[in-house]
Formats: C-alpha cells, sequence, structure tokens
C-alpha cells in the first residue's frame, strides 16, 4: 500500500518535474520568473532532508535577499541592504559601461544560489534544479542582445558569490547529525525539556544553538525577550496544572474543523514545506494573483524571509533559555498516563511555539505591505489532499496558525500567545528596512 510519504513524494516530484512546459516570460516579467524559482525552492525544501524549520527560514532569508539585490543592484527606486542587515558590507556594484537585464540577474543569483543551499539534496532534487535552471534560464534570455546575456550572467554569479560568503559565518551554515548535537546533557529538572521519543537521535533536542545564531534584521536573537512560562507545579489548583489541564481538555473534544486546523498547519518536515514555507506559498500565490513585477515580488520575499528567519532565531534564544517541558510529558504524568496527542511532538523545547513565532512574524510584514483587510484563500495544500482555508486577514490566519498547535497537543496556550507577540515584535525590525529612495 502506498504511504502518505511516498504519494506526497511522488505528487513533488510530479509537479516539479512539471516545470518542464513551455514558459515564454517577457523580460518585463521578471517577477513570473523569480515566483517559479520559489515554487522550486518548496518543493526541494521537502526533498532536502537537513531541511528543518529553521533552517528552511534561513535559506528563505539567503535567498530573498539575494534575488532583492540583484534588481536594487540597478534600481534607481530600491535601497540597497548594504549596512541595514548585520554583517552585510559592500557588495559588488554593476560596471556603469554595460548593459543588463534584471530578470537575467535574479535568474542567475536564484539558480546558484539555489544549488548551493540545496547541495546535499536527493536525487529528484538535483534533477529539478537542473530542469528548472534549463527551463528559467531560456525565459530569462529570451530574446535579449548577447552582451546583456553575458554581463547579467557574470554579474548574477559574482553576487551570489558575495552573498555565501556573507552567509558562511552566521553560525548556521553546517548541520550536523541532522541538527541534533551529539553531546547534550538534558535537565533532570523537573517543568524541563526532557525527550518525547523514541528514536534514538531525538534523545536530544534539535538545533539548542540556533538562538545564538546571526541575526538578520534584529540585533540579536534575544532582542524580543519573553516573560517566563508558568512555573513548574503538580498542584491542580496552580497555573501550570491549569493550562495542562486545558490541553487535555481541548484534545478530548476535538470538532472535525480543529482536527483539520491541526493537520493542515502542520507542515512537517520532509512531508512538507515547513512552516516558513507555509508563508512562502501563500505569499507566492498573493503575488501570482496579482502579477506582481520583480521589484514587488524580490522586496516582499525579502522581507518576509528575514522577518521569519529571525523569528526563528529569536524564539529558539527563548526555548532553550527556559527549556520548557512539553504538553504530552506533563499530561501524562499528572492527569491520564494513556493520552496521546494528535500530532506528534516535536523534538525540542515547548515554549515559545515555532509556528506561532513565525506566523506572527509573516503576518505582521505581510499587513505591513497590503493591509489587514484582505482576504485570501490558502491553498497551499491542495496538493496534498488537505484542501483550502479562507481567511480574512494575515492576522487571522497566524492566530489559526498559532491555536492549531494546541489543537495538535503539543503547545500550551501561554507559548501560542506569547510566541504571536513575540514574532510581531521581531518582524517590526524587517519592517524597518529601508527599501525605497526618498521621492
Amino acid at each position: 500500500m502506498m504511504t502518505r510519504r511516498s504519494a506526497l513524494k511522488g505528487v513533488a516530484a510530479a509537479a516539479l518535474l512539471g516545470l518542464s512546459g513551455r514558459l515564454a516570460l517577457a523580460e518585463d516579467n521578471g517577477g513570473a520568473i523569480l515566483r517559479q524559482w520559489y515554487k522550486v525552492v518548496l518543493m526541494l525544501v521537502r526533498h532536502t532532508a537537513t531541511y528543518s524549520p529553521p533552517v528552511a527560514s534561513r535559506a528563505f532569508a539567503y535567498l530573498g535577499v539575494a534575488a532583492y539585490q540583484a534588481v536594487a543592484s540597478g534600481s534607481t527606486s530600491l535601497v540597497s541592504l548594504e549596512g541595514q542587515l548585520n554583517g552585510l558590507k559592500a557588495l559588488p556594484p554593476r560596471d556603469p559601461a554595460k548593459r543588463y537585464s534584471d530578470a537575467v540577474i535574479t535568474h542567475c543569483v536564484m539558480a546558484s544560489a539555489v544549488k548551493t543551499f540545496f547541495g546535499n539534496t536527493g536525487p529528484t532534487g538535483q534533477r529539478v534544479m537542473a530542469a528548472a535552471e534549463k527551463k528559467l534560464k531560456g525565459a530569462a534570455l529570451q530574446g535579449l542582445p548577447g552582451d546583456v546575456v553575458e554581463a547579467s550572467l557574470a554579474y548574477g554569479e559574482t553576487l551570489k558569490a558575495a552573498i555565501i560568503d556573507w552567509s558562511k559565518d552566521d553560525g548556521g551554515a553546517v548541520i550536523e547529525n541532522m541538527g541534533f548535537p551529539m553531546a547534550y546533557d538534558v535537565s533532570k529538572e523537573p517543568g524541563h525539556w526532557v525527550p518525547t521519543s523514541a528514536i534514538r537521535q531525538q534523545q536530544v533536542p534539535l538545533l539548542p544553538t540556533w538562538g545564538q545564531n546571526r541575526s538578520f534584521a534584529m540585533p540579536s536573537g534575544a532582542s524580543c525577550g519573553l516573560p517566563p512560562p508558568p512555573t513548574y507545579s503538580e498542584d491542580p489548583s496552580s497555573e501550570f496544572y491549569a493550562q495542562a489541564k486545558e490541553v487535555y481538555d481541548v484534545t478530548m473534544r476535538l470538532m472535525p474543523e480543529q482536527v483539520a486546523i491541526a493537520r493542515f498547519w502542520s507542515d512537517d518536515p520532509m512531508l512538507s514545506f515547513t512552516p516558513p514555507g507555509h508563508w512562502i506559498a501563500i505569499a507566492h500565490d498573493l503575488l501570482a494573483e496579482k502579477k506582481a513585477g520583480l521589484d514587488e515580488t524580490a522586496e516582499v520575499m525579502m522581507r518576509l524571509g528575514v522577518a521569519m528567519a529571525d523569528g526563528f532565531i529569536g524564539c529558539w534564544n527563548a526555548k532553550y533559555q527556559y527549556d520548557y517541558v512539553r504538553p504530552v510529558t506533563v499530561i501524562k504524568k499528572l492527569i491520564d498516563a494513556k493520552w496521546e496527542p494528535l500530532l506528534i511532538t516535536p523534538p525540542f523545547p515547548e515554549y515559545p511555539s515555532g509556528h506561532s513565532t513565525e506566523s506572527g512574524a509573516a503576518a505582521a510584514v505581510l499587513t505591513s505591505i497590503y493591509g489587514d483587510n484582505v482576504a485570501f484563500t490558502d491553498r497551499s495544500h491542495v496538493r496534498d489532499g488537505l484542501g483550502e482555508r479562507k481567511f480574512a486577514s494575515f492576522t487571522a490566519a497566524a492566530d489559526e496558525a498559532g491555536m492549531s498547535r494546541m489543537y495538535g497537543g503539543i503547545h500550551f496556550r501561554p507559548a501560542i500567545e506569547q510566541g504571536l507577540e513575540q514574532g510581531r515584535c521581531i518582524a517590526q525590525f524587517a519592517i524597518a528596512l529601508r527599501t525605497r529612495s526618498a521621492a
């Protein structure tokens, strides 16, 4: 019998290889070329074993900055991010004596950077990257003079090399043992995280130093710190016990709609494009529906990628500051030894919720650009058989994403509410980036 994992991989591979369809995109439709590259990246995340949510968010940020700089380097209206993002110093300029194509530079930067960030993907991913580069290169180069093509491809490679050099010392460039440290002391104190999986590798938590990585737009991982979660207590009248009882009560009487919500936002690694990829997919569809140009597509994806990458750094900083216990551990010990959550509990501390932090950040960025009264339909998981969901605003979608983790039985309410607030705080740094020249 075909498993859900094998079925999803088959669908993903078919969708990726479908890029072989003819693309006749004009030079002035570079936004479509960039969006096609994001579709490729969303699929590659599924096929690359090391791409946990924090790692995926990092790639989205660097790819977003690379594509944005590809356009800004020759723009009279867009402002470079040099000196605005941590560690990003002078980037190579274009030669004023040469002619360039923004679409070709963007394609070149994306093709080259994607191969770098996903160099360890499997055979399906490797085939997809090769097919995408060939087809999208043809679309970008169509009808352009040879000197423009030559100059644009050369500059794209130079810019990509500078972005990759910048990425190498941020603390997240090398992922060993799938992100699980070979040596780690798990606390034996009550209320602290303990392993919740029988998998040997997951007897230590995922990426415990990720919160110390160099951030992008915010000063550091501690920039939007959180108050401590409720103190551990076995007293039935305590705040700690009450939050565990709430999760237990909610999950014991889940309605079909709540189950659907939990599964829709689960976005498990290797079965999906991960939580940050979910918001990239939302933005992609919004931009495609608008037929957004290259400038708008590049700027939106850059801000979104930076905000979510900083969101995971800030979230992981807090997770390992508090090292908080998961609901499954508490409920089995204090309330019902036979209880099981709807979703598999992730292998890292509970507080705050990563889904909530990155969703709060993503929604804040999109709201800052388009307003909070933009109704949209999220079709990100139609191909996965999870249908579509309609939202009145980006904030409404983020709130649902946060609550999905309680329905799944893997987060307490404070982790959800504080995570959303942390994400909105972190997003302000990405929102504050200056991208437009003064009129």
